[in-house]
């Protein structure tokens, strides 16, 4: 049976572009082969919340699985959307380890084998909010945005959303071992690196999100340029 692949995505689609995106995202339905999509408005790392320049304006956000890479190579080759994606930057991803749950990736194992420390890795996570706590999101997760964009392991980080409850993170790493330093509040001469642990700490004590997920992948191969970018994965 072949393997189960997913993909992320930047492109850019314009604002009326990724607006239609987010409103009318690819379904299954209509493009075998296509498990879930998740389409999503990028934002910059640790910028003010209501700074107009926060948001990637005409930046769409695809995260994707797919029954194999034939199916993905049809969207990108025959949908409207898959060709403007086509022109932008992604990532085909194996898919490494989950911690916590959300509805529509169910099925996915806590993990299908031991990271390599030394190993390139991507992560993303992906959350729907309680929009009661909103507030206390953004208060913890500022400064963890701040501790990932700074962070010397990452060669690309960002935020995404999809109105009103959908919040995403990507970012991709040198290593594992420098990730899980991150995540474990272990990264030597970095400031705030417990911000992180700190932030869990709370969320443990009070939820921010009705379904969470963190999930970590293998690169299988780049594709493209992101902002005249290539080589973002240290393959």
């Amino acid at each position: 049976m072949p393997q189960r692949i997913y993909s992320f995505h930047l492109a850019q689609l314009g604002v009326l572009g990724v607006g239609r995106a987010l409103l009318q995202p690819p379904r299954a339905a209509r493009n075998p082969g296509l498990l879930h999509a998740e389409c999503l408005a990028p934002m910059r790392l640790g910028a003010p919340i209501l700074a107009p320049w926060r948001w990637r304006l005409g930046t769409l956000a695809l995260f994707a699985s797919w029954r194999d890479e034939e199916d993905l190579e049809r969207f990108l080759g025959g949908t409207r959307l898959g060709e403007r994606l086509s022109a932008g930057w992604h990532v085909r991803l194996e898919f490494l380890r989950r911690w916590g749950r959300v509805a529509a990736l169910e099925g996915l194992p806590a993990q299908v084998r031991e990271t390599d420390p030394d190993e390139p890795v991507v992560a993303l996570t992906l959350a729907r909010l309680r929009l009661l706590e909103v507030p206390r999101f953004l208060r913890w997760g500022k400064p963890v945005e701040r501790l990932v964009r700074d962070h010397p392991g990452q060669t690309l980080a960002l935020a995404a959303a999809r109105p009103w409850r959908t919040i995403a993170t990507f970012s991709v790493w040198r290593s594992a071992k420098e990730m899980l330093d991150m995540v474990g509040g272990r990264s030597e001469g970095v400031s705030g690196r417990r911000r992180h642990v700190d932030a869990m700490a709370e969320r443990s004590r009070r939820g921010f999100h009705s379904e969470f997920t963190t999930l970590r992948f293998s690169c299988r191969s780049e594709h493209g340029t992101w902002e005249g970018r290539e080589g973002i994965v240290p393959l």
